[in-house]
């Protein structure tokens, strides 16, 4: 990836978390209470369903992440949210794999083939490290990983446990800012910041810190005897 779009997705995942910040500002603390009484198990149940299509939409996750830490807190957000998050990428995936991979490797040339020559160099935890960037794209990666080598079992191992992570420091700043309405102290959004930032470092860290796949240029001569 590009400095130039390294720094691209950084503004983007900022800019929609600043946006999520400033409506979750106007919610009534009372009436969130009041929805969620009268929704009962239909309210988790709508949350997953928006979540899960959205994701599918390749909308941005940010604004649900938070507004899923808002609604149901720290744990029920990031439940909500990460089983949201897995069945769309499942389906995705899926879909990237089996119908649409035509039509998705015409949409993602030249993205993916890198994807899956990292995959092969790094195995299961290069994946699980790209679930823990929140800078790129959750779609865009889940129809990616369908054209590459990846088995089921990996993606689903490496997406269901990096998507819990990912997800947790966002939730925690929609429950926080809910807190802080409501009186608390501000360091949980500030631990929660805290949070964001050592995702962004660390898994940008090990993309940095990984070595390349060899190619047949790199590889060594064959001798003939």
């Amino acid at each position: 990836m590009s400095k130039r779009t390294l720094i691209a997705l950084t503004f983007i995942c900022v800019v929609a978390t600043a946006i999520g910040m400033y409506f979750l500002a106007d919610i009534d603390a009372d009436r969130v209470e009041a929805w969620l009484e009268s929704w009962g198990i239909w309210a988790p149940i709508a949350y997953i369903a928006a979540y899960t299509i959205g994701t599918l939409l390749l909308l941005p996750s940010t604004p649900l992440n938070l507004a899923g830490g808002a609604l149901f807190g720290l744990w029920g957000g990031t439940l909500w949210s990460s089983i949201g998050a897995v069945i769309a990428a499942l389906v995705s995936f899926g879909f990237a794999r089996t119908v649409g991979r035509q039509w998705v490797a015409s949409k993602l040339a030249g993205q993916w083939e890198a994807i899956d020559a990292d995959i092969k160099s790094s195995g299961l935890f290069y994946l699980f490290a790209v679930r823990l960037l929140p800078i790129l794209p959750y779609g865009l990666v889940n129809l990616a990983a369908g054209l590459t080598s990846v088995t089921w079992r990996d993606y689903t191992l490496a997406t269901t446990f990096g998507t819990v992570l990912g997800l947790m420091p966002f939730i925690a700043i929609g429950s926080s800012g809910r807190d802080i309405m409501q009186g608390g102290s501000i360091w949980g959004l500030i631990l929660a910041l805290t949070g964001v930032a050592a995702l962004i470092f660390g898994a940008t860290w090990y993309r940095k810190r990984r070595s390349p796949p060899a190619t047949p240029e790199e590889s060594p001569p064959s001798q003939d005897t």
